[in-house]
């Protein structure tokens, strides 16, 4: 008879809770098996974001359409330029019309909002230098153009939503994470304006989440490596990271953060014996380098391809690239020269080391020295950059006295002649052709840089004049620098670097990046320096021609094209020492340490007692700073924990905690830290990548400590709130309403609303957050006795409705922003009964007034310019102002009027000035140079010269480099 044994079936697993499955081997019957054996994660399940449930799709779906409320809010105020859309807009305006220019950023970000502005028809024609310069009234698309980062700032509250669904939070925590990006008011401000930031953070994020994604994939295990899904979200990773990093660089802070973890993984699977082969290894290892290296790559090199075929024409950043690259630019292309320099030929010499352009002169003197004809360096081509190469004697009229003991006469005698090359030590005279004469230096300090290591250069002499020893010159080729081994032996035309060396002093021709002040038109500082640097004493000759070399048999020569990949790493170079060079102080900049703690905002924009101030919404930003130091500790804790054998890691919940939240806290690492290495200018807006990672690790901490943690207690019981859903949907609505009601107590400043002086002064935590809250007005009813101005150029009032925030935009009567310099003349209407007021007041850039210990700490930290106003102010019989305009005197006309453009400098007076560079220096507009480089002949140029000097004498123009500006008001 059979006997039957009953048995209780156990299936085998470790302590912690890992299955034990087929080809693991167990070390001891309490430990998890070596790694060796399988690189699937414990505690990890499929948390793709294409298979969310409905009701996260429907969680997903109400916080996107509160954030397009959010975001689009009133987006059409203010209806003026704001902080960096002076150069933001002002670049979709010149790719619109294909002007280059130079940028600090990559243009991926800049090229989507000239996309939105194309679209809703803008012509490029509104150029956005200065702020508060009024949209509607030229009709500019802003509105459009601004929707492109709303839209991204929109986009960043659902992206925020599944990458916290990816890192396996719960529809509650990922819900609240994501409401805590759409009510950040920092997130908010830079999202409803024509800037970079909101590109940037939105690809961050989408990095971010298609990485946690891959990662999730990665840790299920072999099984799911190589699959569909595994593929798809390192492409995408790959995809995104180019993008972030061809909005600005930096998402190369990014790219570290991925790449890190990528190590790491690529580390664990080399352990892995068992189920990763070295040839399974190495197809892991190209897999991440095509996918996170090529990808990335390529896409940041097509944008500067879009980047290079949009801009074709000259612009102002030319100045920046070399004469290489500029002869790609239309019009910037110059015909085939011959390549050889002979006595008698007329040249243009470039600088070879600043770009600052050509050797130049003009008919004005030095007003110190020896007060003889300026030298300069000109950016444009120009008639007075031709000189003439003469010998250091003058030919044989062999023809005329076969004795040899008759010379030709003059700087043309060698027209006529068989060209002589110019060989490398010979002896040169530079004979300027318009002015009659020669290139000239002696001991004499120069006017500007007044070293004793440096001369003064001149254009010295007359028509007839001989010239004297202090005129010669000696070549001396730069044979390293120079291409090809005839270029190494005599000049040649772009292709010989060379010096030029003073006979009588030893100096050698110099310059470097100084300007010269007003009387030298803002031109390239010229000397001639003892011992001068190498690459600032450089020149070579760009034009070349000679009456006797004009046959098609002599050789000619020309820049080479230098290609993309050319173009493209000479830029990197150039936007690589254009950034690390913005290390001026700037009136809102800030330093990383205050940046966690919101210690200092930005002013972004001030007018009509409104402002818009980006800070943050200090709830949101300081509990994400206090969630990453929170986990810092956890992490300390627990590596002391790990060293004296407490086996904390034994827990399947405490190794996901350790990993999941110290990804995103070495994000906000990677974003945050690498600021302290920079010199430049930095400001607040810099750390909102890093405050998206804060933000992430601050919902990952709540969802852990309400629904995964247990902690053990000394009796033997447990304590956790995972089992107690309404607990925790409790503190997330409470954790929520507090946010939404911090972000409202800072709206009017987020959006630009209005505001009273007392609800500014009471949420005013800090003195350094230094808005002003005078600008705002006493009652919410003051702002609707207000008068805007109509489309018609009349005052109409707003009516009460102003108390709940601006009316629509109507265009500004431009006569208000006309300045009068007192004493022009004219006569001013005074009304009978009216009262004459003076004043003096002291404003900042945007326009707020500054009390006295403002100003008094500013002295000797920046530089005041004068604004003299004269202005008609009409008040009721209460004493409050309904009207206030500036009064133009009759017969004044403004400044530059009738002047054509392209003799206008960007100062409003005309001239040969050098026009600056468009960079990055928040809130300063910048020049623009014309379309083409002026070609003009010497009676124009002295015109131009000459108006400069009278119109200066009768205006004194806006500075364009202050932070501040003082501003006087009869």
């Amino acid at each position: 008879m059979a006997s039957q044994r009953k048995s209780d079936r156990h299936d085998a697993s470790y302590s912690n809770g890992t299955p034990i499955t087929p080809g693991m081997v167990q070390s001891s019957p309490d430990k998890p098996p070596h790694p060796a054996y399988d690189y699937t994660s414990s505690g990890v399940t499929d948390n793709n974001p294409f298979n969310l449930k409905s009701h996260d799709w429907e969680a997903l779906g109400a916080v996107t359409l509160i954030a397009l409320f959010v975001r689009l809010f009133r987006i059409y105020q203010p209806s003026s330029v704001v902080f960096d859309e002076v150069h933001f807009g002002g670049f979709a305006s010149k790719y619109i019309k294909g002007k280059f220019f130079m940028d600090v950023h990559p243009p991926l970000a800049k090229l989507l909002i000239t996309l939105a502005g194309w679209l809703a028809g803008f012509d490029g024609e509104f150029d956005f230098k200065d702020i508060g310069k009024d949209y509607v009234e030229p009709r500019v698309p802003y509105v459009a153009m601004r929707l492109l980062p709303a839209l991204c700032g929109v986009l960043l509250i659902p992206t925020g939503f599944l990458t916290l669904k990816a890192a396996g939070c719960k529809t509650i925590s990922a819900t609240l994470g994501a409401a805590l990006l759409l009510f950040e008011n920092g997130l908010v401000t830079q999202s409803r304006l024509i800037l970079l930031d909101a590109p940037l953070v939105i690809f961050t994020g989408m990095t971010a989440l298609s990485w946690f994604s891959f990662t999730n994939q990665h840790e299920l295990g072999p099984s799911r490596a190589f699959t569909p899904s595994w593929w798809f979200w390192l492409t995408a990773t790959g995809l995104c990271l180019g993008a972030t990093v061809s909005v600005k660089w930096v998402g190369l802070f990014t790219i570290a953060w991925v790449g890190s973890l990528t190590a790491l993984q690529l580390w664990v699977l080399l352990g892995d014996t068992h189920n990763v082969t070295i040839q399974k290894w190495f197809k892991h290892l190209f897999a991440r380098v095509f996918c996170l290296i090529v990808i990335p790559i390529t896409f940041y090199m097509a944008m500067f391809a879009i980047h290079f075929t949009c801009l074709v024409n000259p612009g102002d950043g030319d100045g920046f690239m070399s004469s290489e690259f500029q002869s790609t630019l239309n019009t910037k292309s110059m015909a085939d020269v011959p390549a050889d320099v002979a006595y008698g030929s007329r040249i243009s010499l470039r600088h070879h080391n600043t770009q600052g352009g050509y050797l130049h002169s003009h008919s004005h003197m030095y007003p110190t020295g020896s007060k003889q004809q300026q030298i300069t360096l000109y950016p444009h081509k120009d008639e007075n950059n031709v000189w003439l190469v003469e010998n250091q004697t003058q030919p044989i009229d062999w023809s005329a006295d076969p004795t040899g003991n008759t010379s030709v006469a003059g700087p043309f005698a060698w027209d006529a002649l068989k060209p002589e090359y110019v060989q490398d030590g010979a002896l040169i005279r530079l004979y300027h052709i318009i002015t009659d004469r020669r290139l000239h230096s002696h001991d004499v300090r120069p006017p500007l840089t007044e070293a004793d290591w440096q001369n003064e250069v001149s254009a010295y002499g007359y028509e007839g004049f001989e010239g004297d020893a202090n005129d010669l010159f000696r070549v001396e080729i730069v044979k390293s620098m120079s291409d090809g081994s005839a270029a190494k032996e005599r000049l040649r035309t772009i292709q010989t670097k060379f010096k030029l060396v003073h006979i009588m002093t030893g100096c050698v021709l110099f310059s470097h990046k100084v300007k010269l002040p007003d009387w030298g038109f803002e031109q390239q500082e010229v000397t001639c320096a003892k011992g001068g640097t190498l690459p600032n004493s450089v020149w070579y000759i760009e034009s070349n021609t000679h009456p006797a070399m004009e046959e098609g048999s002599v050789e000619k020569t020309n820049y080479r094209n230098p290609g993309f990949f050319g173009k493209f790493w000479e830029l990197q170079k150039v936007m690589w020492t254009t950034n690390a060079g913005l290390v001026e102080s700037h009136a809102w900049d800030s330093r990383p340490p205050s940046w966690p703690v919101l210690r200092r905002g930005i002013n972004f924009w001030g007018k009509d007692h409104r402002q818009i101030y980006l800070l943050g919404n200090p709830l949101i930003w300081w509990a994400s700073t206090a969630a990453v130091g929170a986990w810092v500790v956890f992490k300390g804790l627990a590596v002391l924990r790990w060293q004296r054998s407490c086996e904390d890691y034994r827990d399947v919940t405490f190794r996901r905690l350790d990993y999941e939240v110290g990804t995103s806290v070495l994000g906000w690492a990677f974003h945050y830290f690498p600021f302290y290495l920079m010199p430049r200018q930095l400001f607040l807006h810099h750390y909102l990548p890093a405050l998206f990672f804060a933000i992430i690790t601050l919902t990952q901490l709540f969802d852990y400590t309400f629904h995964r943690i247990t902690l053990s207690l000394p009796n033997n019981t447990n304590l956790s709130f995972k089992h107690y859903a309404a607990v925790g949907r409790t503190a997330a609505v409470l954790m929520l309403a507090a946010s939404i009601a911090v972000f409202y107590l800072y709206a009017p400043i987020t959006y630009g609303n209005t505001w009273t002086k007392s609800d500014c002064n009471r949420v005013k935590l800090f003195e350094t957050w230094d808005w002003d809250c005078n600008t705002f007005l006493d009652s919410y009813a003051d702002y609707g006795s207000l008068a805007v101005a109509a489309p018609t150029g009349d005052a109409a009032p707003t009516g009460m409705e102003a108390a709940h925030g601006p009316a629509p935009p109507v265009a500004e009567d431009p006569a208000k922003d006309v300045s009068i310099t007192p004493g022009a003349g004219g006569h001013m209407n005074v009304p009978p009964g009216a009262v004459t007021e003076e004043k003096i007041e002291y404003r900042d850039e945007n326009g707020n007034l500054l009390d006295e210990a403002q100003v008094k700490a500013l002295e000797g930290k920046v530089s005041f310019s004068t604004r003299y106003e004269t202005r008609t102010r009409l008040v009721d019989e209460m004493g409050r102002e309904i009207y206030n305009e500036v009064v133009e005197p009759a017969g004044i006309e403004p400044v530059g009027e009738g002047v054509e453009q392209d003799s206008v400098a960007a100062d409003g007076v005309a001239g040969t000035s050098a026009s600056g560079p468009e960079v990055e220096t928040h809130g300063r507009p910048e020049a623009e140079a014309s379309a083409s480089p002026p070609g003009v002949d010497v009676e124009e140029d002295l015109e131009k010269e000459e108006w400069v000097e009278g119109a200066r004498a009768t205006a004194e123009p806006e500075s364009e480099a202050v932070s501040q500006t003082r501003r006087d008001e009869l």
